[in-house]
């Protein structure tokens, strides 16, 4: 039985601004809950008793928030004062874990199916690699007879077989780390360490969805292939004349009010309010103490908590940040006419998120005024203004003003 694991948590997640300005990015939802707070359900699930976390960024909220979570498993945190690479990282745990344990990155959807797997090459060090058709953001694995060969860094393109960011280790991936020298980026570097001792590390599959949560809509996606298996819970109350098709889960203190029509798995916390008469459908997760008024359609999004769009609005693959406001009216496109997938502009870069549907990303505290527009693949900033009539298109900065 492996009883430690190592979670790599202290990364500012740059790529998903304006969210990780406020939140963590291990903070973020999967499900109605923090992805961290996923990983160690699913780590306990397989016998782990000891779950080590690597903090940096905003780490009191992540220390306050899992002191807090009632999570039967020991919580050590490991403080990485420098982030100087993944290599630095893990080897923070020199010292602290002995024997086998198993180390993610703490931004994955995980399962105990894969743990499991994991589980069967107990005393050796072990990769998970995965299938992705664009491999030019990932480190690619080659692989022969079960054992790593190389692992070529971002930039190749195509389809291949990636790092899964998911491994076991036990003491010896500390030595090889302590034999390398930093990367031409000046870090030193995970894969440097692996590729020293390749002929010494297991390369296996990943089984089901895998996804890199490294950008805003790739939380969109990974919570609308979770909620798949959203589990029914309901603690909430729901009036006379709802309707329900499919999964729900209604935290405590939630209502759903009459008329209000829920199509597809969704997931509602604690404290909030739905309807009269609003349209819910597959794939949303409120997050907590968020309204969704009357004549309001919300279409697999993500509300962080106390995110509202009170009276006609449309909101679509889109995230609302917590505290936000959406005015009455205000809608967000999350379609092309021309069917493309939406191209996202941010800090002058333009990147394509490979979605044809995605509405906007929006920061924290922002209002909109009355029957406002927006383009699909806008992303706003934290404590933006926008006026009422307003259409907004592209990227706009945090404390912005739009009239």
């Amino acid at each position: 039985m492996i009883k430690n694991a190592l979670i790599l948590a202290a990364g500012k997640g740059t790529r998903m601004w304006p969210l990780s300005e406020n939140i963590p990015k291990p903070l973020l939802p999967l499900g109605g809950l923090p992805i961290i707070e996923r990983q160690i359900q699913e780590l306990m699930k397989v016998g782990v008793e000891e779950v080590h976390i690597l903090i940096g960024y905003r780490m009191k909220e992540i220390c306050d928030y899992l002191d807090n979570a009632e999570l039967d498993v020991n919580i050590h945190y490991i403080v990485q004062e420098q982030q100087n690479g993944t290599g630095h990282a893990v080897n923070q745990a020199k010292g602290k874990i002995s024997g086998d344990f198993y180390c993610l990155n703490g931004d994955l959807i995980i399962n105990a199916e894969n743990l499991m797997i994991l589980r069967e090459n107990e005393g050796e060090l072990t990769m998970m690699v995965t299938k992705v058709p664009d491999s030019s953001n990932f480190g690619v694995v080659e692989s022969k007879n079960g054992h790593l060969i190389s692992i070529i860094e971002k930039g190749i393109g195509g389809e291949g077989m990636i790092n899964a960011g998911i491994f076991l280790f036990n003491e010896k991936i500390f030595s090889a780390i302590d034999g390398i020298e930093k990367s031409i980026r000046g870090e030193y570097e995970l894969t440097d360490a692996l590729e020293s001792i390749a002929n010494q590390i297991h390369v296996i599959n990943y089984q089901g969805f895998w996804k890199d949560i490294g950008n805003p809509w790739d939380l969109i996606t990974t919570n609308e292939e979770y909620m798949k298996n959203n589990v029914e819970s309901i603690k909430g109350t729901i009036e006379d004349n709802v309707a329900i098709k499919g999964i729900i889960h209604l935290g405590e203190g939630s209502i759903l009010k009459s008329g209000t029509y829920i199509e597809g798995n969704v997931w509602i916390g604690d404290n909030c309010i739905v309807g009269p008469n609003a349209y819910v459908r597959g794939g949303t997760v409120l997050c907590g103490m968020n309204k969704i008024g009357a004549s309001t359609e919300v279409k697999n999004s993500i509300f962080l908590k106390g995110a509202k769009a009170p009276h006609h609005n449309y909101v679509g693959d889109s995230i609302i940040g917590e505290g936000s406001n959406l005015g009455s009216g205000t809608k967000i496109a999350n379609l092309r006419f021309d069917k493309k997938t939406i191209e996202i502009t941010h800090k002058g870069k333009k990147s394509d998120s490979g979605r044809k549907k995605l509405g906007a990303i929006i920061g924290k505290n922002v209002s909109t005024g009355i029957n406002a527009s927006i383009n699909a693949g806008s992303i706003i900033g934290n404590d933006v203004k926008i006026g009422p009539n307003t259409l907004i298109s592209g990227t706009y900065e945090s404390k912005s003003t739009i009239v």
